[in-house]
């Protein structure tokens, strides 16, 4: 009986809360990087870094960034990297921020890339997603995002 209540209780809770539609996606495209190093002269072996990026493909914009890393591309390190993208998804105009977490042990990256949570602004409000990034051997970027976005409508 306990468990049939609580069923009618969540079904009228259901129809009485107003819920937000959900619109999930996966947006694909290339771009182009700008990496330049700033020199701090800190000496702690730790380089600082400023993104320029261009997206293109389901992704139209620009974003600004900055990068932090340690150790040497040949071998092992890390970075940290967050960037604003401001312009268009699939149309949907506005801008989100990125936050890059990237382990690399023997040339083995492990690299986690997702949206700031509440950073959307605009047509792009309450976006959430986890990008990937691939580098072809000509050294062309391209980027994978999986998002989801609420329906304003």
């Amino acid at each position: 009986m306990i468990a049939i209540t609580t069923l009618m209780i969540t079904i009228l809770d259901a129809q009485t809360t107003p819920k937000e539609a959900v619109m999930s996606a996966r947006a694909t495209g290339p771009f182009d990087v700008k990496i330049i190093p700033q020199d701090d002269k800190l000496g702690d072996g730790i380089s600082r870094m400023l993104l320029d990026k261009q997206y293109h493909g389901d992704l139209e914009g620009t974003s600004k960034g900055q990068m932090l890393a340690i150790g040497s591309a040949k071998s092992s390190g890390v970075y940290v990297a967050i960037e604003t993208f401001t312009g268009t998804l699939r149309g949907k105009a506005g801008s989100f921020s990125l936050h890059h977490t990237c382990i690399m042990a023997k040339t083995a990256p492990n690299l986690t890339i997702s949206v700031v949570p509440d950073s959307g602004t605009d047509q792009l409000a309450g976006i959430t997603g986890n990008m990937t990034i691939s580098i072809a051997a000509n050294g062309r970027h391209s980027y994978e995002f999986e998002y989801t976005l609420p329906d304003l409508r």
